[in-house]
């Protein structure tokens, strides 16, 4: 399910351009294992990702680097989104890629009249992921922003970083989404969210996901539709709804 390949490719203009800037600015990666002790050992695998210069500047206690979690869409890889982890790292945050799926784990499935059909164990296990991956950061980059977090996330994890939100909105600064599909974005000002969507026809937001046109239509708020395929929504301070690509492929 090579969905979210789609889907990412559809914001290849935003991706060249992070990309000139990548190669002025050397991203140094890393791949980092932990092990969680409350959960058996369960492995939790990050790929890292820190602009050279800003890592000097936080560990000379100079600056206190921005926070970035990325979550991966079903059944793609954690390392399957480098190019967006390099937007983020060339913008100064620290990124943290992270494998929430392990191969013993029990397939995605879905649940029809269930809540999240049926995806909440997913997004519980995903939350605790991010909560373990976060305390074993503090141990190894301690001179970044934990409390305040920009948390990305495509498909299956777009809905775990908008379920993140929807239980500690008070560590949410931004939130970016792919194509999440179960969760409804919180609208209430809290924090910013951008979110770019698909026009599948088969693969749909659940009713209730994307805000509706009376909420984009709230003064102050831009609501148009210069092309056929796409809609724009922007909610000062608050929500914008980016233009909805159409991709491919398969499921979420």
């Amino acid at each position: 399910m090579k969905r979210g390949i789609a889907v990412l490719l559809s914001v290849s203009a935003l991706v060249a351009v992070a990309y000139f800037t990548v190669s002025k600015w050397a991203i140094r990666h890393e791949t980092l294992m932990f092990y969680d002790p409350a959960r058996g050992n369960r492995p939790v695998e990050i790929d890292l990702a820190v602009r050279w210069d800003k890592e000097l500047e936080a560990n000379a206690d100079m600056i206190k680097l921005p926070v970035a979690i990325l979550n991966h869409g079903n059944t793609v890889k954690f390392t399957e989104y480098s190019f967006l982890v390099n937007v983020f790292a060339a913008r100064g945050y620290l990124v943290a890629s992270i494998q929430h799926d392990l191969a013993s784990d029990a397939p995605l499935v879905t649940k029809v009249g269930e809540l999240y059909v049926g995806r909440l164990p997913q997004y519980h296990r995903g939350i605790v992921n991010i909560r373990f991956a976060i305390d074993e950061l503090k141990k190894v980059q301690p001179n970044a922003d934990y409390d305040h977090l920009t948390m990305v996330g495509h498909s299956n994890g777009g809905d775990i970083s908008m379920y993140f939100a929807k239980l500690y909105p008070d560590q949410i600064k931004k939130i970016v989404t792919l194509d999440n599909l179960r969760v409804p974005f919180m609208t209430d000002g809290r924090f910013k969210i951008l979110s770019f969507r698909s026009k599948d026809p088969v693969f749909k937001a659940d009713p209730g996901v994307v805000p509706d046109d009376e909420i984009c239509e709230r003064p102050g708020s831009r609501s148009s539709v210069p092309h056929s395929s796409t809609t724009t929504c922007a909610i000062p301070g608050r929500m914008r709804q980016r233009p909805r690509f159409r991709e491919r492929s398969t499921s979420s």
